[in-house]
C-alpha cells in the first residue's frame, strides 16, 4: 500500500509540475507576443516574414527581439538578442526597441540609429529599475547583441552588426553570410570600442535575393548527440518557396535536430528583394 501510495504521489507532483511549465510556457510566449509586432508580409520593396520559437524549458522568458519599419530613408530593420532571462532581459529588449523605433525614423544615418538603441541601454541599466535589482554584477553587464541592416532603392543592403551572428543571404540558391569587415561589441560594451568609429557597411541585395537575420537560439540549437543545428544548409534546402513557408520549413528542420526540445528562444527575420514592379 505504501509503494501504490508512493507511486500515485509522485505522478500527481509530476502531472502538476507539468502543467504548471505549460502555463508559465504560455504567459512566457504572450509576453513575448506583446513586445514583438509581427512584420507586414511586404514593406515598400520587400517581402518579409518573421517568427518567434519559445524555449522548451518554459521557465524563463528570454530576450529575443526584431522590427522592421518603412522610413523615408528606406526599410529597416534590427534583430537582437538580450545576454540572459527573465523579466530584466524583457525589460532591455523593450528600450531597445523602443529607441530603434523612433530613431529609425528621424536618423539619416545607420550607426546613430544604433547609437540611439545603445544610449537607451545605458539609462536602463543605471536607471532606478535597475537598482532594485539583486545582483549588481549583472546590472554592469548588461548587453545586447544586434544586427540593424537597411534596404535602399538602389538594390543594396546597408547593415551595422554589433556582436551578432552575421545574417545570411540567399542568392540563386546559394547561401553566404554577410560578415562585415570590423569585429564591433556588443550594445552596451561601448568601452570596448576601438578608436574607429563604426562604420555602415554596404553588401548587394538584387531582386530575387533573401536575407535571413536570426539569434543564436537558432544556430546554437543542439540535437541529442550535441550536434548544431546547420541553418545554412537548411536554409538552402528551403528554398524556394514564400518568405512564411520558408521560415516554416526552417522551424519543422529545427524541431527534427533537436527532438521536439529547444533551449533557448530562436527569432528569425526573412526579408526578399523585390525588382521595381514589386515581383
Amino acid at each position: 500500500m505504501v509503494s501504490v501510495a508512493s507511486v500515485a504521489v509522485s505522478n500527481a507532483m509530476r502531472t502538476r509540475r507539468q502543467i504548471e511549465l505549460a502555463q508559465v510556457r504560455r504567459v512566457a510566449e504572450a509576453t513575448q507576443r506583446v513586445l514583438l509586432r509581427g512584420v507586414p508580409a511586404r514593406l515598400g520593396p520587400v517581402r518579409m516574414a518573421s517568427m518567434y520559437l519559445a524555449a522548451e524549458t518554459g521557465a524563463q522568458i528570454g530576450g529575443d527581439l526584431y522590427e522592421a519599419a518603412q522610413t523615408r530613408y528606406g526599410v529597416r530593420m534590427i534583430v537582437g538578442d538580450v545576454r540572459g532571462k527573465g523579466l530584466p532581459a524583457v525589460r532591455l529588449a523593450a528600450a531597445v526597441l523602443g529607441a530603434f523605433r523612433e530613431a529609425a525614423h528621424y536618423e539619416a544615418d545607420l550607426v546613430e540609429v544604433v547609437n540611439h538603441c545603445a544610449a537607451a541601454i545605458e539609462r536602463e541599466s543605471t536607471g532606478p529599475a535597475a537598482v532594485s535589482q539583486d545582483d549588481a554584477e549583472d546590472q554592469a553587464e548588461d548587453f545586447v547583441t544586434a544586427v540593424v541592416a537597411e534596404v535602399t532603392d538602389s538594390f543594396e543592403i546597408q547593415v551595422v552588426n554589433r556582436g551578432h551572428p552575421p545574417p545570411l543571404v540567399v542568392r540563386n540558391g546559394k547561401v553566404e553570410a554577410l560578415k562585415t569587415s570590423t569585429e564591433l561589441p556588443p550594445l552596451g560594451l561601448e568601452e570596448f570600442m576601438t578608436d574607429s568609429p563604426p562604420e555602415v557597411e554596404i553588401f548587394p541585395f538584387a531582386p530575387g535575393d533573401r536575407m535571413l537575420l536570426h539569434t543564436d537560439g537558432v544556430i546554437e540549437a543542439r540535437s541529442p548527440d550535441k550536434a548544431f543545428f546547420a541553418l545554412p544548409e537548411a536554409l538552402e534546402a528551403a528554398h524556394p518557396c514564400g518568405p512564411s513557408e520558408l521560415l516554416d520549413r526552417i522551424h519543422r528542420a529545427l524541431v527534427d535536430h533537436t527532438g521536439g526540445y529547444l533551449a533557448d528562444d530562436a527569432a528569425m527575420l526573412l526579408v526578399e528583394r523585390l525588382d521595381d514592379d514589386g515581383r
